[in-house]
C-alpha cells in the first residue's frame, strides 16, 4: 500500500511525508531505510509514526499549507474528517476508503473455480483488506453445493503464529476488530443465519484470534449486509434472479470492489456495467495489480492508485499560450 503512494509521488517529483498506521509502523520504516540505502536524498522520503497523538498529527498534515496533496487509505468516517480539515488550504486529495464488496456466483458458473476465487478474496489477510469479499451471493440452483464445498475449503485452514510451518491464517489487528467480527456473527445467528464452521474466538492462541467462519442463509436485514466486517467471516446469501442480486449488491453507500462468476458472456458485460463499484473482478477473486487503476466510487472515495492514472494524482495541468510566434518579441 505504501509503495502505491510513494512510488508515483517520487516519479512526479514530489517529496513525501508518510504517516504509518499506528499498529503496523515497521513496513513504512523499513521502506524509508531502503530508500536511504538506495541513494534517495535525505528529506525526500519521510516517515512519521504516532499512536496516541494520531488525530493531532492528521490535523497538522491536512492544514499545513506546505503540503499540497494528501492521499489517504482508511475508513470513510476518517476520510470525511480529513477532507474537512484539508478544505482550508484546498489540497488535492485521493481517498481510498471503506468497501463492502459483493461476490456473486451465478448458477452457470464453474462452482469449483468460484469457490477458489471466493476463498482467495474473502480470507486473504484473514479478511482484513478493503477489497475482500464481504457479501457472497450464490444463486439458489447451486447454493447448497457451493456452501458445502466452500465450508470444506475453510476446514483446511490452520490458524496460528504466522512464523510457524503450515499456518495459513493469523490474528486480527486489534481488540476492536475482533469485537466487530464477534458482533456481526452474533447478529447473523440471532436473525436466522446458520454457522457451518467457526463462529468463536480462539483464546488459546491469543486475544485477537478468531476462527475462520462460514454462515449460510444470510439475509439483507443482517449487519453484515450493510457493514464491512473486515475479518475472517464469510456470509453466504442465496438469491434467485440477476435483477435481485444486482439490486442487493448496489444497496450500499460504498463502492470499491465487486466480483462475480459466470460463463455467459452477455451476462458478464451486463453485470460488469451494472455493479456500482470502481473495480470489477470477472471469474477471479484477485484484482490488484500495479498496472491497474485502484480506487472506488460513492463513499469509497475518489482518485486512483497504480497505472498511468496513479501518477496523475500527483500532477497538475498547466496551460501555456504563446503569442508572436515567427515575429520578433516586443520589449
Amino acid at each position: 500500500m505504501i509503495t502505491r503512494k510513494i512510488g508515483p509521488a517520487l516519479a512526479a517529483g514530489c517529496t513525501v511525508v508518510a504517516k504509518s498506521p499506528a499498529e503496523t509502523p515497521f513496513t513504512s520504516l523499513a521502506l524509508a531505510e531502503l530508500a536511504h540505502r538506495a541513494g534517495i536524498p535525505k528529506g525526500v522520503v519521510n516517515v512519521v509514526t504516532s499512536y496516541e497523538n494520531t488525530p493531532e498529527l492528521g490535523e497538522l498534515l491536512t492544514s499545513d499549507p506546505t503540503i499540497r496533496k494528501v492521499s489517504f487509505t482508511g475508513s470513510t468516517g476518517v476520510g470525511k474528517l480529513l477532507m474537512k480539515q484539508s478544505s482550508g488550504t484546498l489540497k488535492k486529495l485521493s481517498m481510498e476508503l471503506g468497501g463492502n464488496a459483493p461476490f456473486i456466483v451465478f448458477d452457470d458458473a464453474d462452482v469449483d473455480a468460484a469457490v477458489a476465487g471466493a476463498i482467495a478474496s474473502k480470507f486473504r489477510s484473514s479478511g482484513q483488506t478493503c477489497v475482500c469479499a464481504n457479501r457472497i451471493y450464490v444463486q439458489r440452483g447451486i447454493y447448497d453445493e457451493f456452501v458445502s464445498k466452500f465450508t470444506e475449503k475453510v476446514k483446511s485452514f490452520s490458524v496460528g503464529n504466522g512464523f510457524d510451518q503450515g499456518v495459513t491464517h493469523g490474528p486480527l489487528i486489534h481488540d476492536r476488530a475482533i469485537e466487530k467480527v464477534e458482533a456481526h456473527v452474533k447478529d447473523a445467528e440471532k436473525k436466522g443465519g446458520k454457522i457451518t464452521i467457526g463462529g468463536k474466538r480462539l483464546n488459546d492462541l491469543g486475544s485477537n484470534f478468531y476462527a475462520p467462519t462460514v454462515i449460510r442463509d444470510m439475509t439483507p436485514e443482517m449487519d453484515m449486509a450493510s457493514q464491512e466486517t473486515f475479518g475472517p467471516v464469510a456470509g453466504l446469501f442465496p438469491f434467485e434472479t440477476e435483477e435481485e442480486v444486482v439490486k442487493m449488491a448496489n444497496n450500499t453507500e460504498v463502492g470499491l470492489a465487486g466480483y462475480f462468476f459466470s460463463r455467459d458472456i452477455e451476462r458478464v458485460h451486463r453485470i460488469a456495467e451494472s455493479l456500482e463499484v470502481g473495480m470489477v473482478g470477472v471469474n477471479t477473486g484477485i484484482i490488484s495489480d500495479a498496472a491497474a487503476p485502484f480506487g472506488g466510487v460513492k463513499e469509497s472515495g475518489f482518485g486512483r492508485e497504480g497505472s498511468l492514472y496513479g501518477i496523475g494524482e500527483y500532477q497538475i495541468t498547466k496551460m501555456i499560450t504563446y503569442g508572436g510566434m515567427g515575429k520578433p518579441l516586443q520589449s
